[in-house]
C-alpha cells in the first residue's frame, strides 16, 4: 500500500525544514506540493489558475480546499496519485484536521504528525524569513491552536515540540515511524 505523511501544525514549526531534512534521509520522501490559486509565495506550490480550479471540482479531484491568505490551497487527487508513483513518500503540509481528515481518504497508510512551536517562536521564525504578512501567520497559530484544543480526541502518530529539538532529531523521529509502519 502507498505511504504518505500528513504534518501538522502552525505556522513556522518546521513544516518546510522538516520535509527537507527527511528528503536528505532519503530520496523516497518528497514534499507534496498543493495546487495554489492565487499570488505571493510560489516556492513550494505548484502554481494553478481559477480555470483548473473549476475542472478539478467538477471531476470531484479536490481532496481537500483550503482558503487563507486571500489564496486558494488544494490538495488534488491527480497530484497526490502522482506523488505516491514509484514508492514515493509525499509528505503533505496542512493547518488544519479537518484537512488531515479529508487526506486520510485517499487510500494510502497515512502517518499523523503534529509539529509545535510557541507562538513567539512563529513570531520570530516569520520575521527571520522575511514574511511580509507575520500578524497573519499569527492569527493562523491561534486557529491552529484552537483547532488542536477543539479536536483533543484526534489520533496523532507522533507529536515533536520543536523548540525542544533539532529539525534532523525531528526527521529521525519520523523517519523512524514511517519504516516501523511499512
Amino acid at each position: 500500500m502507498s505511504q504518505g505523511i500528513l504534518l501538522y501544525g502552525p505556522p513556522a514549526a518546521g513544516k518546510d525544514t522538516i520535509t527537507a531534512a527527511l528528503c536528505e534521509l532519503s530520496n523516497v520522501y518528497s514534499a507534496f506540493m498543493r495546487l495554489k490559486i492565487g499570488s505571493g509565495r510560489t516556492r513550494g506550490y505548484r502554481m494553478g489558475t481559477a480555470e483548473q480550479l473549476a475542472e478539478l471540482e467538477a471531476r470531484e479531484d479536490v481532496i481537500y480546499r483550503n482558503d487563507r491568505y486571500g489564496n486558494v490551497y488544494l490538495v488534488d487527487r491527480p497530484g497526490l496519485a502522482s506523488a505516491m508513483q514509484d514508492g514515493r513518500i509525499p509528505i503533505l503540509h496542512l493547518g488544519q484536521i479537518a484537512g488531515l481528515e479529508a487526506v486520510e481518504e485517499f487510500p494510502a497508510s497515512w502517518t499523523r504528525v503534529l509539529l509545535w512551536c510557541s507562538r513567539e517562536s512563529t513570531a520570530i521564525r516569520s520575521k527571520g524569513r522575511g514574511d511580509s504578512d507575520t500578524e497573519a501567520r499569527l492569527a493562523a497559530w491561534d486557529a491552529t491552536a484552537q483547532d488542536v484544543a477543539a479536536s483533543a480526541d484526534f489520533a496523532w502518530d507522533l507529536r515533536l515540540d520543536t523548540d525542544a529539538m533539532s529539525p534532523t532529531e525531528a526527521a529521525q523521529d519520523v523517519d523512524r515511524l514511517v519504516r516501523r509502519a511499512s
